[in-house]
């Protein structure tokens, strides 16, 4: 659910764009620049898949190398970090063969 321009809640999570923030359940989520930007792409547009090549021009705004799996470590160590205080909940699902989304 989308609460303002700069703040997204999903289930239990609330991800602050202004404040480059990631809270769950009152725990702030240490996340890098880029697995920010990652979730906060995916959480922005609900339903809709993004393959790693968009993703990753997205967000690191280069371009993107056929043999690159650089987006899927990322998305590893998101989901991570999201499971360890969100479990048995599946944030960002992986549709296979085309890329990444977060459910609407």
């Amino acid at each position: 659910m989308q609460i303002s321009d700069n703040i997204i809640r999903i289930e239990s999570m609330v991800i602050d764009k202004k404040q480059h923030k990631v809270i769950i359940d009152d725990n702030e989520i240490d996340l890098t620049a880029r697995e920010f930007e990652i979730l906060y792409l995916l959480a922005n547009n609900r339903g809709r898949v993004f393959s790693a090549e968009e993703i990753f021009e997205k967000v690191w705004k280069e371009r993107y190398y056929q043999s690159n799996n650089t987006v899927m470590v990322h998305m590893s160590r998101l989901r991570d970090k999201i499971q360890q205080y969100m479990e048995g909940s599946k944030v960002i699902h992986t549709v296979w063969g085309v890329g990444y989304k977060i459910e609407k």
